[in-house]
């Protein structure tokens, strides 16, 4: 392996989410940093996950073909019975066990990884930890999650603090996508030397401004997982529901499913939100979701808790500013040129927001924002930095 960097070093992906047999859409960001890294260096994935229809056979080994990333998914059936903690032993096992099959398999087809690149504490991070004890491979971790944001109140129980803690001082780099997540990691006791800022990646070539806008309403354009409590999409209603009281000049185009998503069309009913005022797509992906957002004359947000959502980043590649809340990590990447911060919650401020952007279409320049994109998560800016990364760990 040439430290100095060419397609000898070989990386390999362990991720929490990774688009899957049942929903393509989990961890696509994570399969972007993938196709990133790949420009520099062999790029392999290896994907465990429980599945909850499976019988029958205990696991299922699938070879991906056709992907831009050589994977392996490895499906194995849950363990059940009466007694749930038998059931957590019995599942870690299994968990541990596919994973040791599954990195032995690409080991053999693909020769030894000279590096683990974690997405997601903490069960693959110790995975990663375990196999680091065992042959001396160095691990990264790439964290995405909102987990350790004060605003979630999620990350709790001692062992999987402690765990956690041990995983992230045995890695070589820790990468969150923003600095704001970072500050929470340290404040939640993740201690490393190493923390590098390293946001998602934006395919600039499918997401890129409309050649010509269309005539008629104003579209504004929200895409989310659907999840009321984390996106307040009930709120954003309200707003329109008032707006729409005033004036019938706008559309909205809400993009994505979810939990909550059956409800929220029966609330945007009640509210009296007819299908000339917000239209429902459900879940779009790739060139079809890229024309829908690049048509739109801007985005909204209206989340109670983010880290640094992709959909923003998207937005800036099509030229399309962005109204959002000012959580997590997003005021890092949304000033006044690129958009409008209001505050969690504070229904009037996303009024007047979306009231200024609909009598003001054309005040951010679609250029600025599209150069923005390209020169902060392209994938050839993403991949360089990954690729430092990587290069700079396996030269020590």
């Amino acid at each position: 392996m040439d430290p100095e960097g060419n397609q000898n070093m070989h990386v390999l992906y362990l991720p929490r989410w990774y688009p899957h047999r049942y929903d393509p859409m989990p961890g696509l960001f994570i399969q972007r940093h993938g196709i990133a890294a790949s420009a520099h260096c062999r790029v392999t994935v290896l994907y465990v996950h429980p599945d909850e229809q499976m019988q029958g056979s205990k696991a299922d080994f699938l070879e991906s073909t056709g992907e831009p990333l050589p994977t392996l998914r490895i499906y194995y059936r849950k363990y059940r019975s009466i007694l749930k903690f038998p059931d957590k032993l019995v599942n870690a096992w299994r968990f541990y066990k596919y994973h040791r099959i599954g990195m032995r398999r690409i080991r053999e087809k693909h020769g030894h990884a000279d590096l683990l690149h974690v997405h997601v504490l903490t069960r693959h991070g110790l995975i990663a930890y375990l196999y680091k004890r065992l042959n001396g491979t160095p691990y990264v971790i790439t964290e995405h999650w909102t987990r350790y944001l004060p605003s979630t109140h999620t990350y709790y129980g001692w062992l999987r603090k402690k765990i956690t803690n041990i995983v992230a001082a045995g890695a070589s780099c820790i990468m969150p996508v923003t600095s704001n997540l970072k500050d929470a990691m340290i404040r939640c006791g993740l201690k490393n030397d190493n923390y590098v800022i390293i946001p998602n990646v934006v395919n600039t070539s499918m997401f890129h401004p409309a050649s010509k806008k269309a005539n008629g309403k104003i579209r504004m354009v929200h895409i989310s997982c659907f999840d009321d409590q984390q996106k307040n999409i009930s709120g954003m209603f309200r707003v329109l529901k008032e707006i729409s009281a005033e004036r019938n000049d706008f559309v909205c185009d809400m993009v994505g499913e979810g939990i909550d998503y059956d409800d929220l069309r029966a609330y945007a009913d009640s509210l009296g939100l007819d299908k000339d005022t917000v239209i429902f797509y459900g879940l779009r992906e790739n060139e079809e979701l890229a024309r829908i957002m690049a048509r739109g004359k801007f985005m909204v947000m209206f989340s109670n808790y983010e880290n640094l959502p992709v959909v923003i980043l998207e937005s800036y590649a099509c030229g399309v500013p962005v109204i959002s809340t000012d959580v997590g990590g997003i005021r890092e990447h949304l000033n006044d040129r690129l958009g409008i911060l209001i505050e969690p919650g504070n229904e009037k401020q996303l009024k007047d927001s979306i009231v200024y952007m609909l009598d003001h279409p054309d005040d951010y320049d679609q250029k600025y924002l599209r150069k923005y994109a390209l020169e902060h998560f392209s994938n050839t800016v993403i991949g360089n930095q990954l690729f430092d990364v990587y290069r700079n760990i396996l030269k020590q």
